[in-house]
């Protein structure tokens, strides 16, 4: 019988402490680590995955954030309605982003995109719906499926379920075919055009999907806090999201989430501390995970571990 791979004891072993979490750490700080992690997963999928470096995904973040909050405290919707609204008007967003950036390569994509979510920055802090740098401030929690969310417990469990499910998702996009295709467009995009693939079909899927995750991590943090702000569509946010990816490890399923976690954790503990300074750290962090750390730190687990096996295997 064949073991299992190492990545589904990971994963159950992450599980499991995230089902054990409250009972030692304060319930909102590992939902927002959780939100920031599926932010990360759903920007791998696209850069990891597809080769896209994207510089403006925060704009579907900070969308699905405010279409969330609206949905919630003006409409008065329920709330499993408010999630799945704020996640399809980020997917919606993520096609007009990848139909007009999908065609350009490289550097090109990314400032094309950049400049689509500076657009979408000035649209969300001029529309009188998000009140402005004031931001959407008391967005009701509501009910789930007769559970009381105002319960940062009940909410937190909640969370849990909404992050496992979206990773589960983005997993097995990776290991399904549409999967393979998109690690062989990263690889060697002129060769799966000569196999006769639609590249820019592939490419505008893994777009979209990429944006509505991010829209649900939005969606979800919005619940999670009761208010959205412009920092979640700030370029800013795109910046970090592109920290956390690359410290905890481009191209594997669970660096985002660990990378993720760090940042989300440092940033929390060291405010106070030090104040903007943080932003300093950060970028030292980045500059040695660069040069110490080339595959982020899964990744460096990851290669570890081969290398073990192999001189065991001999």
């Amino acid at each position: 019988m064949m073991q299992p791979r190492l990545s589904t004891y990971a994963g159950l072993a992450g599980l499991a402490l995230l089902l054990a979490a409250p009972a030692v750490i304060y319930p909102v700080l590992v939902m927002k680590v959780l939100c920031f992690a599926l932010f990360a997963c759903a920007f791998n999928l696209l850069l990891g995955y597809t080769g896209l470096l994207s510089f403006g995904h925060a704009a579907f973040l900070g969308s699905a954030a405010y279409i969330t909050g609206h949905a919630l405290k003006v409409w008065e919707l329920p709330t499993l309605v408010g999630l799945a609204a704020g996640t399809l008007g980020a997917a919606a967003l993520g096609w007009v982003f990848g139909t007009l950036a999908i065609r350009r390569h490289g550097i090109y994509f990314a400032m094309v995109t950049l400049a689509l979510a500076q657009l979408v920055f000035f649209v969300l802090l001029q529309a009188p719906f998000t009140h402005g740098e004031d931001g959407l401030q008391g967005v009701p929690r509501g009910r789930l499926f007769g559970i009381d969310l105002a319960d940062d417990y009940a909410l937190y469990y909640v969370v849990v379920a909404l992050f496992v499910g979206a990773f589960w998702l983005i997993r097995r996009t990776i290991d399904s075919p549409f999967g393979q295709i998109l690690k062989a467009i990263r690889e060697n995009e002129a060769r799966v055009l000569s196999l006769g693939y639609d590249v820019t079909r592939y490419k505008l899927l893994a777009f979209v999907l990429s944006a509505a995750l991010a829209g649900l991590a939005g969606a979800t943090k919005t619940l999670v806090f009761n208010f959205a702000t412009l920092g979640d569509a700030h370029w800013h946010m795109s910046g970090e999201v592109v920290l956390m990816t690359l410290v905890g490890g481009l191209g594997t399923v669970f660096g985002p989430v660990v990378g993720a976690a760090l940042i989300v954790t440092l940033q929390n503990e060291l405010a106070d501390k030090v104040g903007s300074l943080v932003t300093v750290i950060m970028g030292a962090i980045f500059v040695v995970c660069v040069l110490a750390f080339r595959r982020g730190i899964v990744g460096e687990g990851i290669a570890l571990y081969r290398r073990m096996i192999g001189e065991k295997n001999r």
